[in-house]
């Protein structure tokens, strides 16, 4: 993720003591919008991650570490944060930060079908596992939250974009109401490649569930779908790629109806929830003054663009 909390070696090393580690090498890691993250190399040449989260408080950062242990359970690849003096959560630098097992492999670049087919049961199995699990977050960002957004965001977009985000978010109003049966839990929100870890085809690691939340699980489809289907920078679907995706989930969870329907839209409007996203974390570096080489700002047109094209197959 982008460093927006500086730390030395001699601070990571106090902090991991008692866990049990003996840090000898900090690596900081770029590549995300959400929170610091560091590589970090021990004595014995173990390898972990030190999380600092930037956004979420100490208790909503702790509802994840039983999801993990669950998700760990039912042979998912995940990294399931170490724990010391009963908690995993602790407070560095003032802020939550937690350590985890590094899990090893690649972020896929230009996806093989395998590798698509293995993200797609990997996201099925995950909905089905969280399906009836025992936990309430405060952290929700589902249609209402985005709505939200997007009316802070409005005023300040030119006048094409607004049209844009008007027309994405009347076509949801129209079809949703059409189509209701839509099932929701527990969905990861971010599942992209770089999120992902595989040695060739073969799935190694899960990673960055800080976005976890209760929404509908087309979303998180929709989000995946776009992501590991896309041959970028081009930003049409890949449609051979598109089937052996949706295959291969329905071999867990069969699709409803209505989310067969709405799929299209969806795409379109994951495309657009990640623009508002990336547009409202260009705001907040720009109001908290966060440049240099350490802060990763992923570039909103991307999104716009995705959108765009996703657009031409909605058709309320």
């Amino acid at each position: 993720m982008s460093v927006y909390t500086p730390l030395t070696l001699k601070e990571v090393q106090v902090f991991a003591a008692p866990y049990g580690l003996e840090v000898v090498e900090l690596i900081p890691i770029q590549g995300g919008i959400q929170n610091t993250n560091y590589f970090l190399r021990c004595d014995n040449q173990n390898q972990y991650v030190l999380t600092i989260f930037e956004e979420l408080d100490q208790q909503a950062a702790g509802e994840l570490i039983p999801v993990l242990q669950y998700l760990g359970q039912v042979d998912l690849p995940v990294a399931v944060p170490l724990s010391h003096s009963g908690q995993a959560i602790h407070r560095l630098k003032d802020k939550p930060a937690q350590i985890a097992p590094r899990l090893i492999g690649q972020h896929p670049t230009l996806t093989t079908v395998a590798q698509v087919e293995a993200i797609a049961i990997a996201q099925a199995k995950m909905h089905v596992a969280l399906q009836n699990f025992s936990l309430q977050r405060d952290h929700v960002r589902d249609h209402a939250y985005w709505a939200g957004v997007a009316r802070q965001l409005k005023p300040s977009m030119h006048v094409a974009d607004q049209a844009l985000l008007s027309k994405l978010l009347g076509l949801y109003e129209a079809l949703t109401a059409v189509y209701p049966q839509r099932p929701k839990g527990f969905i990861h929100s971010d599942l992209f490649r770089d999120n992902t870890l595989f040695a060739d085809d073969h799935l190694q690691g899960i990673l960055d569930f800080y976005e976890l939340n209760q929404d509908e699980l087309l979303f998180d489809i929709a989000i995946t779908l776009n992501d590991f289907c896309t041959d970028f920078p081009e930003l049409s679907l890949n449609e051979s790629k598109a089937i052996a995706f949706l295959n291969a989930y329905e071999t867990v969870r069969p699709l409803t109806q209505d989310e067969k329907a709405c799929l299209e839209l969806y795409l379109a409007m994951a495309a657009g929830r990640f623009w508002l996203m990336r547009l409202q974390v260009a705001a907040k570096n720009l109001a908290e003054g966060r440049t240099g080489a350490d802060i990763l700002q992923k570039n909103p047109d991307e999104m716009r663009n995705m959108l765009i094209e996703r657009l031409k197959f909605v058709t309320a």
